[in-house]
């Protein structure tokens, strides 16, 4: 390990440790294409750091071996992500709202909630209530109303998050899913959508890329 001004030199990797510092928020692990050594050694120092821990894409038995050497680390096995919070307590920020169209979308959903909360955000999910029943949607128009960001995960044609958006006055993130028959493709049929969506105020992130949404979101409501 070597230490430099910034970042921790292991050799494989260099840690972004002065990124609380810069971004609010540490630096996180994206974890397939790592040996478990690397997970390893990567998770020790940011633990040392005293910096919070995300590990995306972390699957289950990787974990198992992690949490052998890091007992607090929790789990979320339908976003596959590893957490452990360490890092100083904050004030919660304002609601967040997260919304799946389909069940099959919520492993997406799910990571964004994951992230929306180590970084302190106030977090509802609504879950099922894409535009196949839009009664389900309405159900609940008043808690989302209150969300000072939107964060809509839809597959198949992704027109969700264009029905949000034209019923509320915050802004809307949209995740592309890859879930869908074969002409979505998976998920760039959704992404096409959402990005040609008629309702301004929609932004949208990489398919699946719910971390990406959650991250985003977190910085729209600092």
């Amino acid at each position: 390990m070597v230490l430099n001004s910034g970042y921790c030199d292991l050799g494989f990797a260099k840690l972004d440790i002065d990124r609380p510092r810069r971004r609010g928020h540490a630096e996180v692990v994206y974890c397939p294409g790592k040996t478990r050594l690397q997970l390893k050694n990567i998770a020790r120092e940011l633990i040392r750091n005293k910096q919070d821990l995300l590990l995306t894409r972390l699957d289950k038995k990787t974990y198992a071996y992690l949490l052998r050497l890091f007992p607090r680390l929790k789990y979320n096995s339908i976003a596959r992500l590893g957490f452990l919070k360490l890092g100083s307590k904050a004030p919660k920020k304002g609601l967040a709202v997260v919304i799946s169209a389909g069940t099959s979308d919520i492993p997406v959903a799910e990571e964004a909630v994951v992230t929306l909360g180590l970084m302190h955000n106030r977090v509802a999910k609504l879950y099922d209530v894409g535009v196949a029943g839009v009664h389900r949607i309405m159900a609940s128009i008043d808690i989302i109303r209150k969300a000072k960001v939107i964060i809509v995960v839809a597959g198949m044609e992704g027109a969700l998050a264009s029905l949000v958006s034209g019923l509320v006055a915050s802004p809307v993130i949209a995740v592309p899913t890859s879930c869908g028959y074969g002409a979505s493709f998976g998920g760039l049929s959704a992404l096409l959508t959402m990005l040609n969506s008629c309702s301004p105020g929609v932004v949208v992130v990489n398919i699946d890329n719910g971390f990406g949404a959650g991250y985003f979101a977190s910085l729209i409501n600092r």
